[in-house]
């Protein structure tokens, strides 16, 4: 079952990847003006709007829940990206020079998951959506008070593990909508 995740995990993350690239393609790196506890916001309310429609059961935007995911995903991944520029990087950047960084990210990230996934033995996949929702949520809660605390921490992973962390769970939640 492992091999299937890790060829369904791949798939998502291409997916996402392809839509990273078309939007630098017709952005630039407008993000790059974003503050870290800006692009956690972000990828805050796509969280939200999630599980308010999962509550509703309706929604009046038709934007599918599928495509917040992606966002929550690549979301995390510009701030990982972020993460390893310097400060004095510039704020317009080509694709093809953030295509490396992009992926260094999501190979770190797949890593965790698949050390992860070996000792929690995929429970993920008996997990609903809406939990790992609200999982999501609570680990950007957690971001949000390290942030706010300057990125201090007594005992707790930082910023770059819960980043990683939602990435996981937003692809885990995209694996089990494309398998509904």
């Amino acid at each position: 079952m492992v091999e299937n995740t890790t060829i369904s995990y791949k798939k998502v993350i291409a997916e996402c990847q392809a839509l990273f690239a078309k939007k630098t393609k017709d952005y630039g790196t407008a993000w790059r003006v974003l503050r870290l506890p800006s692009i956690t916001d972000q990828i805050f309310i796509k969280a939200q709007r999630i599980r308010s429609i999962q509550e509703k059961g309706t929604q009046k935007v038709e934007d599918p829940i599928k495509d917040e995911f992606i966002g929550i995903i690549n979301y995390c991944l510009i701030a990982l990206v972020q993460m390893e520029l310097p400060a004095d990087a510039p704020l317009e950047m080509s694709y093809e020079t953030l295509q490396p960084l992009y992926e260094k990210a999501v190979h770190e990230t797949l890593s965790l998951q698949l050390n992860k996934n070996h000792d929690y033995g995929e429970a993920w996949r008996d997990m609903r959506v809406s939990s790992m929702t609200d999982i999501i949520l609570m680990k950007l809660y957690r971001v949000k008070q390290i942030e706010d605390n300057q990125g201090k921490t007594l005992v707790s992973e930082g910023v770059k593990a819960n980043y990683q962390d939602i990435i996981n769970y937003a692809v885990f939640c995209m694996i089990k909508l494309s398998e509904a």
